[in-house]
């Protein structure tokens, strides 16, 4: 497996743990998250290699937080890893002495702080490689675009640890590969490797090991240069839209057009493409690359 920060032209190299939002004031992430600023798309790197960033309450706090505010001008923000994993889970420590009261508890602030990450301000790309398990594909079925390198393979051992998964992953996952086939990944413990998880729905792409945050920078750059509320729509009305009854999301559908068509970047946008002064839809190649 390849580990991304051994490629010397990987831009997340260097971070900062401060981040900056719009007033003076300062909020401090975690030591296993790190920010890195590239324009107008924000990297956040998960930073706890030594224990296969696995997610403790803490990091989950750091995601809640960062994702509730982006730091200012972020278009687009891209998840990765540090190390060989993208993340083997949830840290279980916790779990292993608590009651059932506060694991419900920490169940609960896993959902808040993934929902900020699925229904936060911006995109979300997630790049996958080695390990990505348990809590570790839970954040990953948050992100709205998953960039799979080949090392990557997926699992869900929580029935082999005696427990339910808790951060949200019975509800996102199976909208990506069906319920029946999340059932078989808890009962028998079954894995997918990251060719296989392509076609499933795991992920968009598949590139080659060392290669995933070079197209999620690609893939981030090219969504933040849309219309902010374009892309709000499509992250936060479209899920929603799959959802809901038919006539309501048709109506919501109605809604957000009216919204997003009145906006005047949006109509500087049009008049550029009847002018035949835009570039035309860019031709994308195959998923699996």
């Amino acid at each position: 497996m390849n580990d991304h920060q051994s490629t010397g032209s990987n831009p997340n190299q260097s971070g900062s743990r401060v981040e900056s939002d719009t007033s003076a004031a300062k909020r401090i992430l975690p030591d296993s998250l790190m920010v890195r600023q590239r324009g107008p798309v924000a990297l956040l790197r998960l930073s706890r290699p030594t224990k296969a960033n696995a997610i403790d309450q803490e990091m989950i706090a750091g995601i809640k937080s960062f994702f509730s505010a982006p730091p200012e001008g972020t278009r687009a923000v891209i998840v990765h890893g540090e190390g060989r994993h993208f993340s083997a889970g949830a840290d279980l420590t916790a779990m292993s002495e608590n009651g059932a009261a506060a694991v419900l508890r920490s169940s609960r602030t896993a959902h808040s702080a993934l929902d900020q990450v699925e229904y936060g301000a911006v995109p979300v790309i997630a790049v996958l490689h080695g390990a990505v398990i348990g809590g570790g594909l839970e954040l990953a079925a948050a992100a709205h675009i998953r960039v799979a390198e080949r090392s990557a393979y997926y699992a869900l051992p929580e029935g082999m640890r005696g427990i339910f998964v808790g951060g949200g992953a019975a509800v996102r996952v199976p909208r990506l590969i069906g319920t029946a086939r999340m059932i078989d990944m808890m009962l028998t413990g079954r894995t997918y490797k990251a060719e296989e998880g392509g076609p499933l729905g795991f992920s968009q792409y598949v590139v080659d090991d060392g290669q995933g945050l070079a197209k999620a920078i690609e893939l981030a750059e090219r969504i933040a240069s849309n219309a902010v509320l374009s892309n709000f729509g499509v992250v936060q009305a479209l899920p929603r839209i799959a959802r809901a009854d038919p006539q309501a999301g048709l109506l919501l559908e109605s809604l957000m057009v009216a919204i997003a068509a009145s906006d005047e970047e949006a109509k500087a946008r049009l008049h550029a493409f009847l002018e035949k002064r835009a570039p035309k839809a860019l031709h994308s190649p195959a998923a699996a690359e």
